[in-house]
């Protein structure tokens, strides 16, 4: 038998943030904790609070009776569950989160670091450094890029842009280009709209940016057509695919980017994501990991087309204050641990109470 449980912690942001189309003050992370006998397995999402009430109401009965061993089983039958409540968003998440705890836990149960339980074809996945913020002076901005780039020795970097939906590329040029002066010409340098941008605006900046190498969300992601425009007019890679629920999103997108991006903690966990890893395989398009990575780690050492791991500030930050054992990149790269069972973490329950909310 397996038991369930879900908890939700809002943790503020070290500093105002924004992107293209969105400003928050604060990131919640919500944890689901599988539990067979002596042994427990953690998975969460970044969402909502209401994730965590979706998996106790929708997701806790079906998974009760699924052998421990078995998350592509529980993972089925919680699809079904979720059938009349809508599988986008909030219930996709929630199975993200079950499904990685699942894995982790069977991982626990069999005594094997999780990437080896899944089968790894890397000892290590590259990373690159995320986040860099409309909302950050120039000072910060050279900050964060200089800690990417210099003291982790990261050799690619990512900043937000598309300030007020596409109507200030100016200031978005002058940061790429503050950017570029710190990292100097060695150093890839990504940028990500989030969909601020139309095509042409999008065209325009990747045109006039100083050697940008990867454009993330030009325009909306449910813009395919838009997203295939630019990625023909642009010479840098274009990627989407992080608002991904389930494999059948990657049907539709996959023509129109070069390099798709999924999200272990959004698009049905662990068992979805190798099944639009092997997608995109088929494809010849590698896979770029969205966020959250600390849970990444494993799953990407088992993908063979796997690009790199978006290490983002706000989860960074988030799971090294909630979790011990988490990783550092260096060179670059980060290793899945190979000296702890499943995806290596502890929860710290005590340090992480003052943040719950549900």
């Amino acid at each position: 038998m397996i038991e369930l449980t879900a908890a939700a912690y809002t943790i503020p942001t070290d500093g105002p943030e924004a992107d293209g189309t969105l400003a928050w003050a604060s990131t919640t992370l919500v944890l689901v904790e599988a539990s067979s006998e002596e042994w427990t397995g953690l998975g969460w999402t970044y969402g909502p609070a209401a994730v965590a009430g979706a998996v106790t109401a929708l997701l806790a009965p079906v998974v009760r009776d699924t052998g421990a061993l078995d998350p592509p089983g529980a993972h089925e039958r919680m699809c079904r569950a979720v059938r009349n409540a809508g599988r986008p968003g909030v219930c996709a998440m929630a199975i993200s989160a079950v499904d990685c705890a699942l894995w982790d836990l069977k991982a626990r149960l069999l005594g094997l670091p999780l990437h080896r339980l899944l089968g790894a074809v890397h000892d290590e996945v590259p990373v690159y450094g995320s986040g860099g913020f409309t909302t950050d002076g120039h000072a910060r901005l050279r900050d964060q890029l200089g800690n990417w780039a210099g003291d982790l020795g990261i050799p690619r970097v990512k900043i937000k842009i598309g300030e007020g939906r596409g109507a200030r590329t100016g200031r978005d040029l002058e940061r790429l280009r503050v950017a570029r002066e710190v990292i100097g010409p060695d150093t890839e340098l990504y940028a990500d709209a989030n969909g601020a941008y139309t095509a042409k605006q999008a065209v325009r900046v990747a045109e006039a940016a100083p050697d940008l190498r990867w454009f993330e969300e030009p325009v909306s992601s449910d813009d395919v057509a838009g997203l295939r425009a630019v990625r023909d007019a642009v010479p840098c890679e274009v990627a989407a695919g992080e608002y991904g629920y389930d494999l059948p999103y990657y049907v539709r997108l996959i023509d129109a980017v070069d390099c798709p991006q999924a999200d272990v903690t959004r698009v049905g966990g662990i068992t979805e994501f190798l099944r639009v890893a092997a997608f995109a395989r088929a494809h010849a398009r590698d896979l770029s990991a969205h966020c959250a990575p600390h849970l990444h780690a494993a799953v990407m050492a088992a993908v063979p087309n796997a690009r790199h791991i978006e290490w983002f500030h706000d989860h960074v930050r988030v799971e090294s204050m909630l979790f011990d054992g988490a990783l550092v990149p260096s060179g670059g790269v980060v290793r899945p641990r190979d000296d702890a069972p499943g995806i290596g973490l502890e929860f710290r329950r005590r340090d992480a109470e003052e943040y719950r909310v549900a």
